[in-house]
């Protein structure tokens, strides 16, 4: 299997440095309205609502901010409706982008993301265009340093995980989706707690990039795609060397 993508890897370092709380709150509670509105307002029998409230505590949400979200879901006094949607195509370089979006209004968003996919050397394309170069997967991840990585492997394949890697200062747990809930309860009721548990897209394979400017402008572009209030995850499966890496 590939591993991450360059960008899945500085997502992950960013995250650990974000100091945006109030946008990943707003990204965040999106999710949860969708859930509850879909699902009901009960975690024990929505599974959507459940991994993002875990998503809300791995983020330091909180708790008072969860429970209005949902109250407010469940209101009949809702009347938000947020659509979800997702956007395909290329940067420099020929590396393939996907950006999921929640929105209220789809031709603003729609033309926020194109303005900046043509800002940044890129433009955007027809659904399908990228999709196929993705697997869709379940990922839970570990910091190395705080567990055992012969264990938790052990205990990821025999609850049916698809694959272990370990990259830079994380253990990543692959599943198919089908098995992800399954895979992510048993090692949280065997003591592990997740840094990340979500569904994702990985890239088949990794586009290399070696030209500096082109690096920088990739990582503009995703930078500003993830900056946008309406876009909840960013993928693309861009790569580059650590020399390259090192001079962003």
């Amino acid at each position: 299997m590939s591993g991450h993508s360059k960008w899945s890897t500085i997502k992950h370092k960013k995250a650990k440095l974000d100091n945006k709380r109030a946008k990943v709150f707003t990204k965040i509670g999106k999710e949860i309205m969708v859930a509850v509105k879909l699902g009901g307002p009960d975690p024990d029998g929505n599974s959507r609502l459940k991994l993002i409230l875990q998503k809300a505590r791995v983020n330091n949400m909180p708790n008072d901010n969860i429970k209005k979200l949902i109250q407010k879901a469940a209101g009949d006094s809702n009347t938000t409706n947020y659509e979800e949607l997702v956007y395909e195509g290329y940067g420099v370089g020929g590396a393939a982008v996907i950006v999921d979006v929640m929105t209220d209004n789809r031709n603003r968003t729609a033309g926020e993301i194109r303005h900046i996919f043509d800002k940044c050397g890129g433009n955007m394309g027809e659904t399908g265009c990228v999709s196929w170069m993705f697997d869709n997967l379940g990922l839970v991840s570990f910091e190395a340093n705080k567990v055992d990585e012969d264990e938790i492997t052990l205990a990821a394949i025999e609850f049916g995980a698809k694959d272990v890697t370990v990259e830079d200062e994380y253990i990543n747990i692959y599943t198919e989706v089908k098995d992800f809930d399954l895979v992510r309860t048993e090692l949280e009721n065997n003591g592990y707690e997740p840094e990340v548990a979500e569904l994702t897209k990985l890239p088949k394979d990794n586009i290399e990039i070696n030209d500096l400017e082109q690096a920088k402008l990739l990582i503009k572009m995703m930078d500003l795609l993830e900056d946008n209030d309406d876009v909840q995850n960013t993928y693309s499966n861009f790569d580059f060397s650590e020399e390259i890496e090192g001079s962003l």
